[in-house]
């Protein structure tokens, strides 16, 4: 964006993020959303919780400084906050729910992180963001390089000075980061954590805002439904193919990776208990960053189901109307004949006229009917009954299989004590499926059942499971506590990963 004075006119005028820095009250505006929204990380709250906390934040202002500072009340802000003319919160009712809520939009969040960049800070690192910018030109060099011979002396160029830095640490010889270099590289991770939180509320912004052009089309739409689906479709997927939908895919698919998040922790924690890093003060909410990650993510995956529930709505309204219209045009047949019938003939003689048959009532005299039949019973005669076989044992037709849900959702909880979340194919390894295919739908009812549950359809997880059969005939009984003359068959099954998240 060229900084022209026709440009920055405009912005100044129309954009959230000016108009905030500029208004009367921004001070109040910035303090109270950063220190609600920004600081711990809430996507989403309820009004009356925002509410509560405004008015504790005017009460303790006016007493500072005049009741006529802030005339108006809490709710009453919000709403201004609200409104389009400054659009510095957005105003919705969540799916299931009466009451208000409101989000921080991208263009506050940004106001915000340039107003915490504006506070003075202890050192500028350069070294960090010097190496950061010469790693990212060496990866794109190199993952751009079609030259094989190229790519190869570059490998060997790596293995020399990793064999070299292999035999310097067997000598003994370490090289360590000072605490300068530390507390440089742990600034600027922190700047980028924060920075990510920031994207992830414009990643979701833009889907939000194809789902409302999507309900606009779908509400004015009046030709074929399949037009407006193959439009709808062609945007979602421009979407989903663009540089910021490819690379906000790659990143989740990095973040539900367990060993990743195992490591990441790890690394995490070990960093945080450096001197250097410890005398810095971090934000104790760091440790947990990835997992704030992990929500932000979330609710961007909601908007995106939201939309696919829309559409799949609209199908249904669709072909609801197409058969009230179709009645309805017979309807109207039959209602224009009717008007017609005394004229026919004439009509016949003038032009060709098609006629159907008038509606009638079909009546059914009583004595029509035929009369009740009782049923022959069978007697069995000539025949001799003869014992049938002894050997064979009927308990197989009277055993049923229940699974108690309850247990499996105690062993869910139990699990996720120790951790923050857990996959179905870790919950099977931990306490192996004891009757089979049955157990395995029910966990996976209990994943659909519970807000706290994430399915990444991008990764497939195995369950293998032992299922006991008769060595007589191969009929499977279906149960682990089988008899001694059963053998076990292993089977496995293929399904999308589900991950248990504790709340």
């Amino acid at each position: 964006m060229q900084l022209d004075y026709a440009t920055l006119e405009a912005q100044r005028r129309q954009h959230p993020a000016w108009r905030l820095l500029a208004a009367e009250h921004a001070p109040l505006v910035a303090s109270f959303l950063h220190r609600v929204f920004v600081l711990p990380n809430v996507r989403v709250m309820a009004q009356a919780n925002l509410v509560e906390a405004l008015e504790d934040t005017l009460y303790d202002l006016r007493e500072q400084r005049g009741v006529q500072l802030f005339p108006k009340s809490a709710l009453e802000y919000l709403n201004d906050w609200a409104a389009n003319d400054k659009g510095w919160l957005r105003k919705f009712y969540p799916q299931g729910s009466d009451e208000p809520h409101f989000d921080l939009t991208p263009p506050t969040e940004r106001a915000l992180a340039w107003l915490v960049s504006l506070s003075e800070r202890s050192f500028v690192g350069t070294e960090s963001r010097l190496l950061t910018l010469f790693a990212l030109l060496k990866q794109m060099q190199e993952g751009s390089e079609t030259n094989p011979q190229a790519r190869l002396a570059e490998l060997h160029k790596k293995r020399v000075a990793i064999d070299a830095e292999i035999a310097r640490v067997q000598e003994g010889d370490l090289a360590l980061l000072d605490d300068t270099a530390l507390r440089d590289r742990f600034q600027q991770f922190t700047g980028l954590a924060r920075e990510l939180l920031a994207d992830f509320r414009e990643v979701e912004h833009n889907f939000r805002a194809l789902d409302r052009r999507v309900r606009e089309r779908i509400t004015l739409w009046d030709g074929a439904k399949g037009m407006l689906l193959q439009e709808i479709m062609g945007e979602r997927d421009a979407i989903a193919d663009s540089d910021q939908g490819k690379s906000f895919r790659a990143f989740w698919d990095f973040l539900m990776s367990q060993s990743r998040q195992e490591e990441f922790t790890a690394l995490l924690a070990r960093v945080l208990d450096l001197p250097p890093v410890s005398a810095l003060g971090p934000d104790p909410r760091l440790k947990r960053v990835h997992y704030d990650w992990l929500e932000a993510g979330e609710y961007a995956q909601k908007t995106v189901a939201q939309l696919s529930q829309q559409l799949r709505r609209f199908l249904d309204d669709k072909a609801w109307l197409e058969n009230r219209r179709i009645m309805d045009i017979l309807r109207s047949i039959e209602a224009k004949t009717l008007v017609l019938r005394d004229a026919a003939p004439q009509l016949m003689r003038e032009a060709e006229f098609a006629t159907i048959d008038a509606p009638h009532a079909d009546i059914d005299l009583p004595f029509e009917r035929p009369l009740h039949r009782p049923a022959v019973d069978t007697v069995l005669t000539r025949i001799a009954l003869t014992a049938g076989d002894s050997d064979v044992a009927a308990d197989a037709l009277f055993s049923q299989v229940t699974v108690d849900k309850v247990a499996l959702n105690a062993h869910i909880r139990k699990t996720l004590q120790t951790r923050d979340q857990v996959t179905l194919a870790e919950l099977v390894q931990t306490r192996p499926l004891q009757q089979g295919l049955g157990e395995l739908v029910a966990y996976m009812q209990l994943a659909a059942d519970s807000p706290h549950c994430v399915v990444d359809e991008g990764t497939l997880d195995t369950v293998v499971w032992a299922v006991n059969v008769n060595a007589d005939d191969g009929q499977s009984d279906g149960a682990a506590d089988a008899p001694s003359h059963t053998s076990p068959v292993m089977r496995r099954a293929e399904l999308p990963r589900v991950i248990f998240v504790r709340h």
